[in-house]
């Protein structure tokens, strides 16, 4: 496994662990928030892919690096194509303007990585 997936396989195990440990202190308010969270995102009148194509754009514009790597990874599994990604990226740029830029650099770089494109 080359380090770029490695540190993506690190990350998904670390996001689960801190969000293990955030349900150990957490409220029934912060507990409600996650569940609707998920509610949110899963399958429904519009595809779960499409929510997570939502999901990465919106994080992109708010520059959210543990946001915009956790939606690149379900968009992956959600089969979102590379034109779907472009698309989606595009819209994020004219979104938040050229602020967004390093953040779009690192979703190719890891989506080429996610996809074992060199």
């Amino acid at each position: 496994m080359d380090k770029k997936k490695k540190c993506i396989e690190e990350f998904k195990k670390e996001r689960e662990r801190l969000n293990s440990i955030i349900m150990d202190f957490s409220s029934t308010s912060t507990k409600r928030f996650f569940a609707l969270d998920s509610q949110v995102y899963s399958e429904g009148k519009i595809p779960a892919k499409y929510k997570e194509i939502m999901g990465l754009v919106g994080s992109i514009v708010l520059r959210c690096d543990d946001c915009i790597l956790y939606h690149l990874i379900r968009c992956f599994e959600e089969k979102v194509t590379d034109d779907e990604l472009v698309e989606a990226v595009d819209i994020a740029l004219i979104i938040g303007g050229s602020i967004t830029i390093p953040h779009i650099r690192r979703v190719f770089d890891n989506w080429k990585r996610m996809t074992e494109r060199n």
